[in-house]
């Protein structure tokens, strides 16, 4: 099937390259709309149903009007020369407030953006006062805005009431602050922007530069790019348009996610081919360039095909997970591939069918076989001295696994945060609770859906203001329909911080348990609290998917190979690797820079992006060396070629992928994922697959096939090329 669909997009050359630049220019103009309808920006709408925080939840949306796509910015509202507000000064907040809360906030747009295309986010916001400072320094508004914080048109809606509200209350003679997710979100997009478009920028000349240096051709280093773009769009249409068909709520940071990958895994398949294409150019100068192109492409059709669908199984098995974020990440990951590997097994040899030998102009490398350099070395080095290769590798990998060493889960969306976001709610911490502007609360209702009254509360409010670090306990509300009530606490401490989290699962529990009146049922909301639950579900959830993800990719290489041996090697070697840069990524984050541990994501994105991802180079090694080892001759010797012919593609690629994670730093809190991503392919390219894997084929030999054997005693073929091995 594989050569047929290779061969089919070689003949067709032009008509599939059309194909693919209607649907990559189509899907990519609709994909920013449809994002913006599947995405889900709170965490607690990932969590089942089960849990106690989304039962606050529900109650809040079905009884207290709650929209689950709101998002709440804090206002502080202070006199410009920091005296104590005055009555008047209240007024003049109050009126303006009102103002406000009446005006309606138009989205900016940009003179070419198609309306249609576009969302509009235009909205009038809901302002109302929210609290007085005790020495009356500042008070505090509440703003309800509408849509996904993590949306640049619901920042850019943000950041238009920002402003006027900032002039309006300047104008007066009063400062203003502004904190929460959106505010947060904003300062951050704005103060890593330049960040983001250097990062990109780089990331671009990278991949131009490596492929100039390695093909020494125009084509070659804008091609895979290109190509990569294009069906990186229709990748990211066809993944949106499948979460708005399903109903499938995606995370906010799934798209940018989806599209590092894409890149990354683009340019390896694209530079996998294209290490191959001119390998056979060399070697058989009088073949057709399209037969060249559809034979290529469907030897290492194979490879590709094997790679994607090991990354398409780890994160299938995300659909087994509790949490909502990892369950929807896992479809989306596994859309987005599979249209990558249909764009691999077509427009790429489509494209190198269409050019040629000219997709390595000016180079004349092609008219000469190349000299031996370091890759030859190198295998000749795997060749010879295997068994010192692997200490080193393994002690390496060692030293690194350690720092796994009392290792924490830090389940913050804060910390360290430098923004004026941060200011403000750092302001707002030192003369009220820190949880002021983002409370816990308590959500009562009847046991047998009838009313509940406040006055029952009473003692229940009491003993939840007596629970050390609850600074202050708000008023009973009750609801509209009176079928359920409220009770805001205000913690002492950061409510994204783990003692929030501690205290919420433990003291606030216990005491909403042993306290709620007889006949009424209690659940506890807010952001700790949902933390609270998701990192009891994120525990279960990697119990759940490691061992199931691990069977896959098994299983895949198992049938890929046809050994029982050598697919050990291989899980053994990326499980060592995922050891590693985990345990890299806690020594250097909670060790060095003393953070609160690693993000709670991290070890479950780790595994799947590092032994799926880092797989492909696995893949990609041990098909040569299995295809070098068919040939008659020493194992060593096959080793050695293979290490030579794979060598400059792996440790290319390797450094293209590495390279677009790096990009994601740029990506407020994504910070350690940027860097355990790259690291971990680093290391899955060049310690496990051009090391470690090798060194181990070469002091197994032929055995590493068992029970198959990979060369027949009577082959006909020619003698290869020497090694001297011992």
């Amino acid at each position: 099937m594989i050569r047929a669909l290779t061969g089919f997009a070689a003949r067709n050359a032009w008509k599939v390259i059309a194909l693919w630049a209607v649907l990559g220019i189509g899907l990519t103009a609709v994909a920013p709309m449809l994002f913006s309808k599947v995405t889900q920006s709170q965490s607690g709408d990932f969590l089942p149903r089960s849990y106690d925080s989304a039962a606050a939840l529900r109650i809040a949306e079905d009884h207290f009007g709650l929209d689950p796509d709101a998002t709440t910015v804090t206002v502080l509202v202070a006199r410009s020369d920091g005296k104590p507000l005055t009555d008047g000064d209240r007024q003049k907040i109050g009126a303006e407030a009102d103002r406000l809360g009446r005006h309606r906030v138009t989205m900016p747009r940009k003179a070419d953006d198609p309306a249609f295309l576009v969302p509009d986010h235009s909205q009038t916001p809901k302002v109302a006062p929210a609290m007085l400072a005790p020495d009356r320094s500042f008070e505090l508004l509440a703003v309800e805005m509408t849509g996904d914080a993590g949306d640049e048109g619901v920042q850019s809606v943000y950041r238009t009431f920002r402003d006027d509200a900032r002039t309006t209350f300047a104008e007066a003679g009063l400062r203003t602050g502004f904190t929460g997710t959106l505010a947060e979100a904003a300062d951050s997009a704005d103060d890593n922007r330049t960040a983001a478009i250097v990062g990109s920028a780089l990331l671009s000349g990278l991949i131009v530069l490596l492929n100039v240096l390695v093909f020494r051709s125009v084509l070659a280093a804008v091609l895979p790019l290109l190509a990569v773009t294009i069906i990186g769009g229709a990748a990211a249409g066809a993944v949106a348009g499948a979460a708005s068909l399903t109903g499938m709520k995606l995370a906010p940071s799934t798209q940018s996610l989806i599209m590092v990958v894409l890149l990354g895994i683009g340019i390896d398949y694209l530079l996998f081919l294209m290490f191959r294409f001119r390998e056979q150019l060399r070697a058989r100068p009088e073949q057709p360039v399209r037969e060249v192109a559809a034979d290529v492409a469907a030897r290492v059709g194979t490879a590709i095909t094997s790679a994607a669908l090991t990354i398409v199984a780890a994160f299938a098995t995300l659909g087994v997970a509790t949490f909502g974020q990892f369950r929807s990440l896992g479809p989306a990951v596994a859309v987005a591939v599979l249209v990558m590997l249909l764009g691999s097994l077509t427009l790429m040899p489509a494209l190198l069918a269409a050019c040629g030998r000219g997709m390595f102009w000016p180079s004349r490398s092609l008219r000469r076989q190349p000299r031996e350099g370091f890759a030859a070395r190198y295998g000749a080095l795997v060749a010879r001295r295997p068994l010192a290769l692997i200490a080193v590798s393994v002690a390496l990998l060692g030293v690194l696994t350690a720092g796994v060493v009392g290792i924490r889960m830090d389940y913050g969306q804060g910390g360290g945060s430098k923004t004026a976001a941060a200011a403000t709610a750092a302001e707002i911490s030192r003369a009220l609770p820190a949880g002021v502007s983002d409370p816990t609360t308590v959500y009562v209702t009847a046991a047998d859906g009838g009313r509940v009254e406040a006055g029952r509360l009473t003692g229940l409010a009491a003993e939840l203001g007596r629970v050390p670090g609850i600074g202050q306990v708000g008023g009973t509300a009750v609801s509209p329909d009176g079928r359920a009530a409220r009770i805001d606490l205000y913690p002492t401490v950061d409510p994204q911080s783990e003692q929030a989290r501690d205290l919420v699962s433990g003291p606030v529990r216990a005491a909403v348990a042993a306290h709620v009146p007889a006949g009424l049922n209690a659940h506890v909301g807010g952001t700790a609290a949902i933390f609270a639950d998701v990192s009891v579900a994120v525990d279960h959830d990697l119990v759940l998917v490691f061992p199931v993800a691990a069977a896959l990719i098994a299983l895949i290489l198992l049938l890929l190979l046809r050994s029982l041996l050598a697919p050990v090697v291989l899980m053994l070697a990326v499980g060592a690797g995922f050891a590693a840069t985990l345990g890299a990524s806690t020594l250097l984050f909670q060790h060095v820079l003393d953070k609160p541990g690693v993000g709670f994501t991290l070890p479950l994105v780790l595994f799947l992006f590092v032994v799926a991802l880092g797989t492909d180079y696995n893949i990609l090694i041990t098909d040569r060396i299995r295809e070098e080892m068919r040939r008659p001759g020493p194992a060593r010797a096959a080793v050695a070629r293979a290490v030579r012919h794979t060598t400059p593609t792996i440790a290319t690629a390797g450094l293209v992928l590495a390279g677009s994670f790096a990009t994601l730093v740029a990506t407020p809190g994504s910070e350690q994922i940027a860097f355990a991503l790259t690291l971990g392919i680093l290391l899955s390219a060049v310690v496990l697959s051009l090391v470690l894997v090798p060194a181990v084929a070469a002091l197994l030999g032929r055995s590493l096939w068992w029970p198959l054997r990979t060369a027949s005693r009577h082959a006909q073929e020619p003698a290869p090329e020497r090694v001297p091995v011992p």
